[in-house]
């Protein structure tokens, strides 16, 4: 039971990990003008992208420091993803226990 519910929650977090790294990607085309925001379509994916990453990435900008136009907050939180999957959930998958070290 509890490494089924492992694998999905890793499942999950890999979907997150692939989502910030689509926004981050999505924002370079955009700050480059190569989409246009004002498409219907683009606009509408770059809002979903905002509403699902930016509760997790806002916290981290208002502790990491001001680097400019660098953005580190996305990388940040795909390392946190990567400790917690690591550390907790594949240890859980395999019937292990989770060990921090």
């Amino acid at each position: 039971m509890i490494s089924s519910l492992a694998a999905v929650i890793d499942i999950i977090f890999e979907l997150f990990m692939w989502l910030l790294i689509i926004q981050a990607i999505m924002s370079w085309l955009l700050a480059f003008n190569v989409l246009n925001p004002r498409n219907q379509v683009v606009g509408q994916i770059w809002h979903f992208m905002l509403r699902v990453t930016e509760p997790l990435l806002r916290p981290i900008r208002r502790i990491l420091p001001n680097f400019g136009g660098l953005d580190l907050a996305p990388m940040v939180l795909i390392l946190v993803i990567y400790f917690i999957r690591r550390a907790i959930l594949i240890p859980l998958s395999y019937g292990q226990t989770p060990s921090l070290l």
